[in-house]
Order: C-alpha cells, then structure tokens, then sequence
C-alpha cells in the first residue's frame, strides 16, 4: 500500500502498469518480423506490421474467450486475424475444451459446401503440430429436414455403453473443438449457425464475471506470451511443409497434415523474376471443393476480398475439364488471373476436401515458368478466358458484394 493525496493508503496495483507485458511483446514481436530473413522489402515489412495488428487483435480475442469452464465459439481467423495460410473461402470458429467436461454443439446447416469438426490435442507451436484426436463432417450427423443439428461432447465411455451415434467421446487431453464452414461459391451460398453449451457448469455462477487489477494483470501477461508464441509457430511452418522443395513446383497430393480426414492439399513456393509468369494447370476435381490461393511470405493470405489471389473450381473458368491459371504481377486480360500483388516469391496452395477418395498425383496441379509477354501464346485457353477491363471490374464488384454477405469479423 502507499500513501494517496490525504495519505489514505492506496492499493499497490493503482500505481503499476498491467498492460506492459503486452506492450513489450508487441515490440519483440515487431522485432522478430524485422529480423526475419523473410523481410526482404518495404512491402513484405508493411504486410508484416498489418499482420502483427490483426495478431495482437486475435490474440486479445482469444483471451478473451479462453474460459474453460463457460466457453463460447470465437472465430479463430479472418480477413483482419489471419494466421496459418488462412483459407478465403473458410469460416473457421474454436472453443477451448476441458478434460471431463460435458457439451452439447447445436446449430441449423448452412448451403456451404462443406461443414466439418475436428478436436485437437495440444496447442500449435514452433516446435509441434497440435494433434488431431478426431476430425468429421456433417456427413456423420443427423441433420433434420429445417437443417437443424444436435450432438454431445463428453468423457470417453466405456466398452459395455450402448452406442450411441449423437455422442463424442473425448480422449485425456483434448484441447480445441475447430470448426471450419467452406464455400466454394462466394455468391449463392450461406453460412448456418452454430453454438456450443457446456452443460455440466449450466446454472453455476462465473468467478471469472468479477474482473481485478491482479486477474486482468495476468491477462495481459499471458496475452503477451502468446502473441510471441504466435509470430514463432506461425513463421516455422512454411519450412515444416516444404523442406527442401524446388521453388515453382507443387508436392505431391496427400491428406493435410494435422488437418481433415477429407482434406488434401498440394503446395509450394512461387519465386518469379521479372517479367515472368507462371501458368498452373489442374484437372477439375469430382470433389466438393477443390480451391487454389496464394498467401505471403509470412504465411498469411493476400487479400481475397479487393483482388483475386484465389479461386474455386466453381469460381474459375474451366476448358476440357481442366482448369489453367496464370500467376502474374499484371493483369494479362484473362478470367483466370491470379494477383501476386507484387510479390516476387510467396506461397501457393490447393486444397481438396469432403473427398470420397484420395487425391492422386494425376489429379494434382502442374506449373510452368513463361515470359508475362509470351501469355497469349502459352496459355491453353488464352481466347476463351479473355476478359475486358469493365468486365475484370465487375469481377471483383461481385467478389466484393459476396464476400460482404458472409462477412466475419
């Protein structure tokens, strides 16, 4: 205690600031971006200070939504929060769970393509992948006719227990319920709605509803280690991934690691000279959703609302059950453009989900480096994918418009 103006003693925590350990982490955090070998220009170093806003955004969020005992579903990344090689075409929720807790997860279904769960064990760090102890979709639930789904969340039963298809068990440890809702056309379909109660703390009391100078102490102290643990994990996964894969070539198909049990994806590292573009060629997928995007060096998206650094199936235009893409810094005159916005290297990703079988190599993407002046010549459907600079603008209004009906923030 110290003594106030008419030396009443007055509260030590009136006289601290609470909110340095987060201050400090920003600056360690900025500190790290800067020093990164993946800082190569002023742009790559202004998308890299956008990115620790959104960062330090997420992470303020998700401490705020980290109660265990009473959780809600948060949005874990967006278009102002991304990390991860975020997906434009996803809607991604989490909520914490706890070991012998029990949940009921409600909602009605949307129109997306897709509507999937995962559990994770552990957390995501520079070290190690979170597990994925279980992963589905709405394919498993029963989802009556208005759209309208329920199921339970709970303690692992026991052998002799009647099964029971509308219940989970939850493995020692399980840390995270993701949810993910996929669209694959930005413009027709809709998202649901989704809720998760813990139903063995209904009716008690919150002691964490009564805030103190010491609990919102440890909040910021906690924020702040998690926005550095965040720049760290998120920076070391590029190199998990690709290894020592060449620059402007995708790997193999193969189910995502650490992700859905009907998800794959191929990937790699773009790096154009120049005056260069690339041309990616995939073959249109039976799947539900087969989408393509690129993100930044630090292993965030582009900006998929305002330019078109990404495309569906259903979005792009398709010749002969192929699909062909360029990849180019200006705009070449063709539906099928791929923005790099200026980035001379970054990351290139497809995605397959809700597959019924596995995606092989003949169904993966293949990519070539061209001269940007020799495109008319080289892309396969050059004549048919031509599009005037009115018709390129409407292109991007729609994008606009159907991403705002969907927006989550």
């Amino acid at each position: 205690m110290t003594e106030g103006p008419d030396n009443e003693a007055r509260p030590r925590s009136l006289d601290t600031t609470a909110t340095k350990p987060l201050t400090d982490a920003i600056a360690e955090a900025e500190h790290i971006l800067r020093s990164s070998p993946l800082c190569t220009s002023e742009q790559i170093l202004a998308e890299g200070l956008d990115y620790l806003a959104g960062s330090v955004r997420a992470v303020i969020q998700s401490r705020q939504h980290s109660d265990r005992c009473f959780p809600l579903l948060s949005e874990s990344t967006g278009p102002f929060t991304k990390m991860g090689l975020d997906n434009p075409d996803t809607i991604y929720y989490h909520a914490n769970l706890a070991d012998g807790a029990e949940y009921l997860v409600e909602g009605v279904r949307g129109t997306t393509t897709d509507l999937s769960f995962q559990v994770l064990q552990g957390n995501y760090s520079a070290s190690e992948v979170a597990g994925s102890a279980t992963a589905f979709d709405d394919r498993d639930l029963n989802i009556a006719d208005d759209g309208s789904f329920s199921f339970r969340m709970g303690p692992m039963r026991g052998d002799d227990s009647p099964a029971d298809p509308s219940y989970l068990g939850l493995a020692e440890g399980s840390s995270i319920l993701s949810i993910r809702e996929v669209f694959s056309d930005w413009e027709s379909e809709t998202p649901g709605r989704i809720w998760l109660t813990r139903t063995d703390t209904i009716g008690e009391e919150n002691p964490k509803s009564d805030v103190t100078p010491e609990a919102m102490a440890k909040f910021y102290e906690r924020a702040g280690k998690a926005l550095v643990s965040r720049m760290h994990t998120w920076l070391a996964f590029p190199g998990w991934f690709f290894g020592e894969q060449q620059p402007n070539t995708f790997g193999a198909p193969r189910l995502t690691p650490g992700g859905l049990a009907t998800q794959y994806s191929s990937a790699g590292r773009f790096a154009l000279a120049p005056g260069q573009a690339m041309i990616v060629s995939v073959p249109v997928s039976d799947a539900p959703y087969q989408g393509f995007q690129l993100g930044s060096p630090w292993y965030i998206s582009l900006d998929y609302v305002h330019r078109q650094t990404s495309l569906t199936s259903r979005q792009a235009h398709a010749t002969g059950g192929m699909i062909h893409m360029v990849l180019a810094a200006d705009n070449p005159g063709v539906a099928n453009w791929i923005d790099t916005m200026g980035h001379a290297e970054g990351i290139m990703q497809f995605r397959w989900q809700r597959v019924s079988a596995p995606i092989t190599d003949d169904a993966g993407p293949t990519a070539r480096i061209v001269d940007a002046a020799d495109i008319a010549s080289e892309l396969p459907d050059f004549a048919e994918q031509m599009v005037t600079p009115e018709q390129w603008s409407e292109r991007i209004a729609a994008r606009r418009r159907a991403f705002a009906r969907r927006m989550r923030s």
